[in-house]
Order: structure tokens, then sequence, then C-alpha cells
């Protein structure tokens, strides 16, 4: 199948690998060093139709998703039931519940929303394109999407025969991607937002501050850094903490001002970490109750006037049982979220079928379904949450009936193979793949309900492609490779 292709000599993809480390491409390691990001020689190919349909809708969701997060009611009556059977969720409830109070005593916490959304989507073979999950705390990875596409714009250049010959077809054009500079924008424009309104009071001429909180010690800090740079070619100083250090370091200035010791004011705030147990787990603390001291912390900084990725009511907003929720629901009753029936309908149209776990779709699913049909989800964040074909009964088979509502059945996907082959760089070595495919993610930006970019609330994309026979594609957790798009007619 490949013999009338050229592999690339190993001085040129060394040189690829340099390419990347040199751009940031890359993930530290426990070492300090550097390792190149996977990644493909040639990118995947989607009709213009597709992709323009899907930069169409994906604002609508994330306006959609806005709304719902601002639903305090809402949240907290359709989530109940799933905050019971997930201990983290529980947990982000009780703080939800800690920051909104409850139906009887609305309370309203000072922060401001920033919506910062990654929609990530597979295009069906029988079915179209449909979303896969929304991403709504630490949604990132758009620098790495831009510089995937700047990478293939590279090799074209530098090895263009060898490139054209790994192309589905050679009539594509690269889909435009500036993921990095828009996300940028639209933290910047919500920062500088937050900054004016306390400059009258403070009579400061500063610049505003951004604060993106991490995780300790990972292995993602290129990505991140290469964020923080076009934040600071848009006037915004940065800053990174964890939630451990950010525990000592918080106080509240005048107007429900957040101060961070030795810094002073901080305008927005970035979740890259928080969907997780561990992010708010600090052993030296020795709680009674686990991770209760930093979950407080970032409790503490919703009570503050702060631009703020994710709220605690966006990350229950973009649940997997949110999204079941919203999927199941009539068009017609996303009008209490603002959308038209005609923005409704565009939503559904993307939106794959999903089920709840009850006793009667277990039984169903156990004999009637095609099993290779579902995928079965809890509530995690990342990859490693999912569960295949024959291994969905024995993973039904074992829950409780308590835990039902932390799960979801959702329809399976099934993207389109490349239909030549592709080579995937790997640790600097390459390897054909036959049967590779392909995840588009699409970051949206919103502040306070408004779009905070020049397309409308579109910001940029991110692909990442994996062997058709690999169930875990994710970058970081399986045998997923950074990728890029290009269009066709």
């Amino acid at each position: 199948m490949t013999t009338d292709k050229q592999l690339l000599p190993q001085t040129a993809i060394e040189e690829i690998c340099e390419w990347e480390i040199m751009h940031g491409v890359a993930f530290r390691q426990a070492d300090n060093s550097a390792r190149h990001v996977p990644f493909s020689i040639a990118p995947m190919t989607m009709q213009r139709k597709v992709f323009n349909h899907l930069q169409t809708v994906t604002p609508l969701i994330a306006k959609l998703v806005s709304n719902v997060a601002e639903d305090h009611d809402y949240l907290q009556a359709s989530l109940g039931d799933m905050s019971k059977a997930d201990p983290f969720f529980g947990r982000l409830m009780e703080l939800h519940q800690q920051a909104h109070g409850d139906s009887h005593q609305r309370l309203k916490p000072a922060r401001q929303p920033l919506l910062l959304m990654r929609t990530d989507f597979m295009d069906d073979r029988q079915f179209g394109a449909k979303v896969i999950e929304f991403n709504g705390i630490a949604a990132g990875m758009a620098p790495f999407g831009q510089r995937a596409t700047q990478l293939h714009r590279y090799m074209q250049h530098q090895w263009r025969d060898v490139y054209q010959q790994w192309l589905e077809d050679d009539q594509a054009t690269a889909a435009h991607n500036e993921g990095m500079e828009q996300l940028a924008l639209g933290i910047a424009t919500a920062a500088h937002k937050i900054r004016q309104h306390f400059t009258q009071a403070e009579q400061s001429t500063q610049q505003p501050t951004f604060l993106m909180i991490v995780q300790k010690d990972e292995d993602n800090v290129y990505d991140q850094h290469l964020l923080e740079v076009a934040l600071q070619q848009l006037g915004v100083n940065t800053l990174r903490r964890t939630f451990e250090q950010l525990s000592q370091q918080l106080s509240t200035g005048e107007g429900q001002r957040l101060l961070l010791d030795g810094v002073g004011a901080i305008d927005a705030v970035y979740l890259r970490a928080g969907y997780q147990f561990g992010d708010y787990w600090a052993p030296e603390l020795n709680e009674s109750i686990c991770c209760h001291t930093l979950s407080q912390t970032r409790l503490f900084i919703e009570k503050h006037y702060v631009a703020l990725n994710a709220t605690i009511s966006q990350q229950l907003a973009t649940s997997k049982s949110m999204q079941m929720l919203l999927t199941m629901m009539p068009a017609k009753d996303y009008g209490r979220w603002g959308l038209t029936i005609d923005e409704a309908n565009l939503v559904k149209s993307v939106l794959a079928d999903m089920k709840p776990i009850t006793k009667e779709n277990i039984a169903w699913f156990n004999n009637e379904a095609d099993k290779s049909q579902w995928v079965l989800k809890n509530q995690g964040e990342g990859g490693g949450h999912c569960v295949f074909g024959d291994d969905i009964s024995a993973t039904l088979a074992k829950l409780t009936a308590t835990e039902y509502d932390a799960w979801a059945l959702m329809q399976r996907l099934f993207p389109h193979e490349r239909e030549t082959p592709t080579i995937a760089v790997r640790d600097h070595q390459q390897t054909i793949v036959n049967d590779l495919v392909s995840e588009i993610g699409l970051f949206t930006a919103h502040f306070q309900g408004e779009a905070v970019t020049e397309a409308n609330g579109y910001a940029g994309y991110l692909i990442r492609s994996k062997p058709a026979s690999e169930n875990e594609g994710g970058i970081h957790s399986g045998q997923g490779i950074l990728d890029s798009l290009v269009l066709i007619d």
C-alpha cells in the first residue's frame, strides 16, 4: 500500500522535531528536558461545508452552556442525583451551593464568568459531525493547535514532494487557525474590562494581570507558556500558581477586588487545574475532609470581582450529565436559555444520542442493543474514562443503583478513516498508519455571556488523530498525535 510513497529521511525527522521544540510544541520531562509532541506528517481533510457548519454551531453551543451555567436553580435541580452518585461532582455541587445559595435564598457571587470552552467533535461516517464532549475547564491546547497548522506549512515548504504524497487531496487548502491569538484576545478583553472597572477608584494605569492556576509538576507547560506569551503581547501581565500556593496568598481588596500577595490586584483567572480531586489534595494539610482547604480557595476566588474560567457553574454545565440532558430535551426547551428555535435546531444537529443508566436501559443494552454502537462514559475529564463493547455490560453489572447517575451511554462515533496512509512521528521515530481517524476541537471565548473574539466567539481549532484501532486518542493519555486541517470543496 505504501511502496510508492517516500518516507522522510531521519535527518528530516530530526529537523521537524527540533522545529517543534524550538516553537514550544513539547512536553516537559521529569529532568526538565523537553520531549517533542507526537505529530502527523500531513493534515487531515474535511469538507469545507462541514467545517463551516461547525464554526457556525459551536459558538451557539457556547452561548447555550454559558446561559445554562448562570441558571443556578436549574443546575441544582437537574444535577442533584448525579452529584450524589459522583463524589467529585458532589463536592462541586456543595461549592456551588455555598457560592449561590439555594432556591429560597439565592446569592450572587462577584465573579464575572469567562467561558473558555473547547467542544470536541468527530465526523461520523453515517451521521456527520457530532459532539463528543464539552470541555469547560482546563480547555487547553489552542496554542498547540495553531502550531500544528504552522508545522504542516513548514513541512510543505521544506519537503514539498514528500508532503504532497502523503496528502489525501492535492487540491486541499489549509484551514486558517489563530487559536492561540484568539484565545489570548478573549482573555485580554475580559482582563482589560475588569481593570477598567476598578481604574478610577484605584487611580491606576497598570496593565491588567492574568493568573493561571496550574497543577504541580505537570508536563504540559509549554502550551500554557505559549498562551502567556500571546497575552503579554496584548499588554497583560501573567502569573502561574497552584491551588496550594494560592491558599496562603490571596486576600480581598476594596470592591471585592482579588489580591495576590507580592503582586496586587488580579483581573482574570484561568483554571488549568481543578477537574479532579488530586488538584485539591495537599497531603501535608492532614485534612479530616479530603481536599477541603484547596477547594475553599477556589470558592474564595468566586467571591471576587474577577474574570473567571472555569466558574464552578461552568464546570457543572459542561458535565457529561448536562450534555445528556441537553441532548435528550426537545429543541424548543432551549428557549429558556435565549436560543431561537433555529439556533436550537442547529445545536441539536450535532448532538449524538445519549441515554441515562437505568435498570430498563441496562436490560435493553444487554438484550437488544448492538454493543459495538455505544460507549459508556462517567463524569471524568481527559482520557481513560470510557468503556467500549462487551466491557460495557461487565461494568454496568458492577454498578450499584446509587452509582447509575454518574454514568451515561452515548452513541459511539465512527469517523472517516483517511483514504491514504500517513506517517506518525513519536519519539523521533516515524511509523506508517493506515487507519488514522481524527477528532476536532473548536475553541470559543465568551465573557459575561458575550463573544470576545474576532469571529463571533470562535477561537480556532485543535486536531488530534489516532489509529482507529485505539480507543484512547489523547496526546497525553493515549495514542493520539497532533494534527491540522485542510479543506476540500
